[in-house]
C-alpha cells in the first residue's frame, strides 16, 4: 500500500455513541461508521472527518494511487489513555500492512496533537482539517455556550471549582464557622487547579484503568495498591493529628512552620515508606508470576528505604533542636549523630541498589544476546 488516509477520533465518539470498535478499515466500513455516528449524534464533527477522509481516498484512487482509509479512536478520557490506545491500534495495523506514507485527517487542533505520534511511525504527506460550515442561527452565542458546557472536558474544568466553592461554604455555614470558609474554598480550588495544571487527571485516569484491569485479572498489584492507598491515608491522618496537637497548644508562631512540617514527616515517613513498599511488592509478585525480571523493583525498594532514613534522620534532629523530641533522642548532639548515621546508611543502601540493578541488567543483556545468536543459528 502506498498511501494511508488516517481519520482520528481522539475522544472515541465512534465507540461511545455509534458503538463501533476501531480500527475501521476500508471505504465501505467507514461509510457505515460515519452514517451510524451521524444518526447517533448529527452534531458530532467526527462524522464529517470520516466523510472528508473518504473524499480524499476517492481523489487519490482517481489519480491511480494505491490508497486505503482507516479510522482510529481513542478513549473518552482524552489525554494519555486515548493517545496510547490510538498508538497501539496504529502499530498493530502497520505490523499487518506495508504503508509508505499517510494523509492525516482531523476535525481540529485537539486531534492534530497526535500528528507527532503518527509521524514517528511513518511519513505524513498532508494534514487535512475538516471545518464544518454553520448557518448564522447555529453560530449564536447561546448555541455555542450550550454545547460548550455540555462537553465533559469543558464542564469539568468550569463547574467543578464553582461546585467545590459552594459545597465548602455550605459546610462551614452548617458548622457555624463562616470565617473559615474563605480559607477552605481557596485551599480546595487551589488544589484542584494544581491537580489539573500538572496534568494529574490523566495520570489518575490511567492508573485507575490499570487497577481495574488488575482487579478483573485477579492480580496481586490491585490488593497491594489498595493497601498502599489506605496506609498513605492512615499516615496522613496520623501526621496531621500530631501537628494539630502542637498547633492547637501554642500555635504556628511559637513552634515555626519548619518544626510543624518536621513533626509531620517524623511520625509519618515510615508509614509512607511502607505504603510504597506494599505497592512495589504487588508489582514484584506479578512480575515473578509472569517470569519477568524484578531487579528494577527490588532496587526501587532499597531506594525507598534509603529515602525514608534520610527524612527520618533530618526531622529527628530538627525536633531535638526545637526541644520537642522525647526519649533518648531528645539531646541535639545525639540526634545529630543519628542523622549522620542515617545519611551514611542511606548512601550505602542506595549504592547496593544501584549495584544490584546494574549487575542484573548486564546479565539480562547477555541473555538477550545469546537468544539472538541462537535464533540466527536456528
Amino acid at each position: 500500500m502506498q498511501t494511508l488516509v488516517i481519520c482520528i477520533d481522539r475522544d472515541n465518539d465512534l465507540g461511545e455513541k455509534a458503538k463501533m470498535g476501531t480500527p475501521i478499515v476500508g471505504r465501505e466500513a467507514n461509510v457505515q461508521a460515519a452514517v451510524a455516528l451521524g444518526i447517533a449524534d448529527p452534531e458530532d464533527s467526527d462524522t464529517n472527518t470520516i466523510f472528508g477522509g473518504i473524499r480524499i481516498l476517492d481523489e487519490l484512487r482517481a489519480k491511480g494511487v494505491d490508497a486505503e482509509i482507516v479510522s482510529f479512536a481513542g478513549d473518552k478520557n482524552v489525554g494519555v489513555i486515548s493517545d496510547q490506545k490510538i498508538a497501539d491500534q496504529l502499530e498493530f495495523y502497520l505490523q499487518m500492512n506495508d504503508v509508505r506514507r499517510a494523509v492525516f485527517v482531523s476535525d481540529g487542533a485537539e486531534d492534530e496533537t497526535l500528528v507527532p505520534i503518527v509521524q514517528s511511525r511513518m511519513k505524513i504527506d498532508s494534514v487535512k482539517r475538516i471545518v464544518v460550515m454553520q448557518s448564522e442561527n447555529l453560530e449564536s452565542t447561546y448555541y455555542i455556550l450550550k454545547h460548550a458546557f455540555s462537553d465533559p472536558k469543558i464542564s469539568q474544568t468550569f463547574f467543578v471549582p464553582i461546585g467545590l466553592a459552594f459545597l465548602i461554604y455550605a459546610i462551614f455555614l452548617l458548622a457555624h464557622y463562616p470565617e473559615g470558609a474563605v480559607v477552605g474554598i481557596l485551599a480546595a480550588v487551589g488544589l484542584y487547579m494544581l491537580y489539573r495544571g500538572f496534568g494529574l487527571d490523566d495520570i489518575v485516569a490511567l492508573e485507575k484503568e490499570r487497577l481495574w484491569d488488575a482487579f478483573l485479572e485477579q492480580r496481586m498489584v490491585f490488593i497491594s495498591y489498595t493497601a498502599a492507598l489506605l496506609t498513605s491515608l492512615v499516615a496522613t491522618v496520623y501526621g496531621a493529628l500530631e501537628v494539630w496537637k502542637l498547633y492547637s497548644a501554642e500555635g504556628v508562631w511559637y513552634h515555626g512552620t519548619l518544626t510543624l512540617i518536621s513533626v509531620f514527616i517524623n511520625v509519618s515517613v515510615w508509614w509512607y515508606a511502607a505504603a510504597l513498599l506494599l505497592a512495589n511488592f504487588g508489582k514484584i509478585f506479578d512480575l515473578r508470576m509472569d517470569e519477568r525480571p524484578i531487579y528494577k523493583n527490588i532496587s526501587l525498594s532499597l531506594f525507598v528505604i534509603a529515602t525514608g532514613l534520610l527524612f527520618w534522620g533530618a526531622s529527628t534532629y530538627i525536633l531535638a533542636v526545637a526541644s520537642i523530641s522525647e526519649g533518648f533522642l531528645s539531646a541535639p548532639s545525639l540526634a545529630l549523630q543519628y542523622f549522620v548515621y542515617s545519611v551514611t546508611v542511606a548512601i550505602l543502601i542506595a549504592l547496593a541498589g544501584i549495584k544490584y540493578s546494574l549487575s542484573n541488567q548486564t546479565l539480562e543483556n547477555e541473555k538477550r544476546v545469546k537468544r539472538r545468536k541462537n535464533k540466527k543459528i536456528a
